[in-house]
């Protein structure tokens, strides 16, 4: 008795690529997660904002996951790139990144280095005209995240989201 090999028709190939793309596409959308290296620090950051814009008879922010895991993903970027800035590479761009991490636009985002806590790095945003325009804001969600570079180099990001 001999055993045949079929041998899978071109159709066959096609379908079954086609599977293995459905399912490599599927994924958890709205389930976002810390990233490595990031220190979540928007926690202690709230109160801090909220007092600036309490002041100015603004409404509080509210920490936004999104936002939280696009300031970590921007402060662990910066840190290893050991560069304080928005936009790292060649092809990067803010409202890709937002995209990415499912942060509702119109958003913004202040960045900061070698602050040595919250406190310094939200009070570095405070007497900067730019990025305090920027916590004034139409916002009501932020993140705020440090990273350290190999060096131990501090970087901040926060992420303001509508």
């Amino acid at each position: 008795m001999s055993e045949r090999f079929l041998m899978p028709s071109r159709r066959d190939v096609l379908l079954l690529s086609g599977l293995g793309l459905l399912l490599a596409s599927c994924s958890t959308v709205g389930v976002l997660t810390a990233v490595d290296g990031a220190e979540d620090e928007t926690a202690a950051a709230v109160p801090l904002v909220n007092k600036v814009r309490a002041e100015r008879g603004l409404s509080p922010l509210k920490a936004k996951s999104a936002a939280r895991s696009a300031a970590q993903e921007q402060a662990v970027r910066m840190a290893k790139a050991e560069q304080m800035k928005h936009l790292i590479g060649r092809g990067d761009d803010f409202k890709s990144r937002m995209k990415r991490r499912d942060v509702p636009l119109p958003a913004a985002e202040n960045i900061a280095s070698g602050q040595a806590s919250v406190e310094e790095a939200v009070e570095a945003w405070v007497v900067s005209p730019r990025h305090l325009t920027n916590m004034l804001g139409s916002y009501d969600g932020v993140g705020v995240a440090m990273a350290r570079s190999s060096a131990s180099r501090t970087y901040w990001a926060m992420v303001l989201s509508a």
